[in-house]
């Protein structure tokens, strides 16, 4: 055997070590997603969400050492997959068209993270014991930042004047109720968001109710 040749490192790479942990645990998120936005933080138990993960108990425990720091760990994530929309809407954009793309991408998100939706408004309902913090300091921070960015938008005549805090919660109510109540949803229209045709219906009822108050009206 020549010692001189180069030894194999079997060892796999840090950054694909790293990517592979991350993989497993966005998976064991996924899954405590899917318990938490159904029955809560006292109504999922660690090996509900073990099994659907694919994992051991033992092996969750070691990344999530409490049922709340995984429930935690999900509100984070959730927080900032509805937050960055809301971050996009920046001065010197132009108005209309930017909260026009909000709408679209907050009923997109509807669609595709209708669980994380689910579990926002289950926290909020329960009296948000775990975002309290949060809502009341870097949530608000932000939204008083949006806030100012209306009121230049409106000083500048792009928008008609409106109070910005309650434009936020038509805004959020309008395009969360189609995640939120998408069984009452289904039951009356028998459609959801999953049906393109529905889905851009939605989008285009809801930019023209909103954006039709928007409108600046010049004398």
């Amino acid at each position: 055997m020549n010692d001189d040749l180069p030894r194999q490192n079997t060892r796999p790479a840090p950054d694909k070590r790293r990517s592979a942990i991350e993989k497993r645990r966005a998976g064991m998120r996924q899954a405590a997603l899917h318990f938490f936005s159904r029955f809560g933080l006292h109504g999922t138990s660690l090996d509900q969400v073990a099994e659907r993960a694919g994992v051991s108990k033992t092996n969750l425990i070691y990344h999530y050492p409490t049922k709340e720091a995984l429930y935690t760990a999900v509100l984070s994530e959730m927080l900032e997959l509805w937050i960055a929309p809301f971050q996009a809407l920046q001065p010197e954009a132009d108005a209309l068209l930017a909260i026009r793309h909000y709408i679209r991408l907050k009923l997109e998100l509807s669609r595709d993270h209708a669980e994380a939706s689910r579990l926002f408004c289950l926290e909020m309902v329960q009296g948000a014991p775990h975002l309290g913090a949060m809502l009341e300091g870097s949530l608000r921070e932000l939204v008083d930042d949006k806030a100012s960015v209306i009121e230049h938008w409106i000083e500048r005549g792009d928008i008609a004047t409106t109070d910005a805090w309650h434009l936020f919660y038509l805004l959020w109510a309008t395009t969360q109720h189609y995640a939120d109540f998408a069984v009452q949803i289904k039951a009356i229209s028998g459609k959801t968001l999953a049906d393109p045709e529905f889905l851009e219906t939605a989008i285009s009822n809801l930019q023209t109710m909103i954006m039709d108050g928007l409108i600046p009206r010049h004398p």
